[in-house]
């Protein structure tokens, strides 16, 4: 699945079973639910926290929960992802081109 098959996946949905959108502010305030979420299983499995009874190791459940919502807002404030993606690898490629190569905390 593309990124744009994904958007239009989630639009799909939205008008077929969410009845609309959430506004742009309830989606951004789940969005950072969802993080948050995946921060505690994050900071469970990798950090010094333990898993409670009952928790379980869903970071994929968890990341596929972000993306939604984010492919939500981007449906909802007319972001094109994919271009805006390519974008991004772009302008992260021309200006740091040599900057992590060059940095010496990153060599092993």
């Amino acid at each position: 699945m593309t990124i744009k098959e994904a958007q239009e996946a989630v639009d799909q949905w939205i008008k077929t079973y969410g009845v609309r959108y959430f506004s742009e502010l309830t989606n951004m305030a789940v969005l950072t639910e969802e993080v948050g979420e995946l921060a505690r299983v994050i900071a469970r499995k990798y950090g010094d926290q333990s898993f409670k009874k009952g928790e379980k190791e869903n970071l994929g459940e968890e990341m596929a929960d972000i993306l939604w919502v984010l492919l939500c807002l981007a449906n909802q404030t007319g972001v094109d992802l994919t271009t805006e993606l390519r974008h991004s690898i772009e302008k992260k490629t021309h200006r740091d081109a040599l900057r992590h190569i060059e940095n010496p905390k990153l060599k092993a």
